[in-house]
């Protein structure tokens, strides 16, 4: 009887110690989903944002890959800071955007320890390493570690109408939760579609944005694209459409923010 209280007492208290751990961890975790929500609310409404910074800046690579698990987590995470930074440090520097090539690809954002450029977030993070004039088809060869914790698990094509890259033809800025941003994905996909498309039925062609040229392997090439757009409700068959790609217009053009 004493044996079996003793194994009572033992597997008790070694019961309350995991569940201590496990609530000791659960408050250690940082919530980097509403800091990222925080981050891009306060720029929209002109609130200082250093503090913020300070602390994207200063979190470790680990407790940034243990808050964001799930590809919903990341890919709000990630969109919420790119578009927020475009937003800040163009709005700062314009001048920057005279040469698109070398803004994008400077190392200018200081996340968990690391400077990293906007190509990185969106091409190594946010589409899973592709190589950036790889049209969607070629994947990096050597992502380094900061990559490789903090990427995608999967390709989402609905990201390429979700970021703002500071231009007049870049989709507005939202705020993604990742609770809801498979619904916010849909809308905003279908509202960009709408306003950048033009289909004309007497020879059954649609021009559509370079975005579908530019990122043709993360769309499914031309197939891909015909079903996408017939799921928006941009053209009414698939089967025997032309598709021809509009002019991108890269007019720098910041504080354009929508609600979804």
């Amino acid at each position: 009887m004493k044996s079996k209280t003793k194994y009572t007492r033992f597997f008790t208290t070694l019961f309350t110690i995991i569940l201590t751990v496990v609530s000791v961890t659960a408050q250690q975790k940082k919530d980097f989903n509403t800091l990222s929500e925080d981050f891009l609310s306060k720029i929209k409404n002109g609130e200082d944002v250093s503090t913020i910074q300070q602390e994207l800046a200063n979190s470790t690579l680990e407790e940034l890959e243990n808050a964001l698990r799930t590809d919903e987590e990341k890919l709000a995470f990630w969109l919420n800071i790119y578009n927020g930074y475009i937003q800040i440090i163009l709005s700062d520097a314009p001048e920057l955007y005279n040469d698109r090539r070398d803004f994008f690809s400077r190392e200018q954002i200081t996340i968990a320890g690391e400077t990293v450029s906007f190509a990185k977030i969106e091409h190594g993070i946010i589409r899973k390493s592709q190589w950036p004039l790889g049209l969607g088809l070629i994947r990096k060869w050597f992502p380094n570690k900061f990559e490789r914790k903090l990427r995608v698990d999967t390709r989402n094509f609905r990201v390429h109408f979700a970021l703002n890259c500071g231009a007049k033809d870049c989709p507005p800025v939202a705020i993604y939760t990742p609770e809801n941003i498979n619904e916010q994905f849909n809308k905003g996909t279908k509202e960009y579609l709408t306003k950048t498309s033009t289909y004309t039925a007497e020879n059954k062609s649609v021009a559509v944005t370079s975005l579908f040229s530019w990122f043709r392997g993360d769309f499914g090439s031309k197939k891909g694209v015909k079903k996408i757009l017939k799921a928006n409700d941009i053209i009414p068959t698939t089967k025997d459409i032309a598709i021809t790609y509009k002019n991108y217009d890269w007019t720098l053009d910041l504080d354009n923010w929508t609600n979804l």
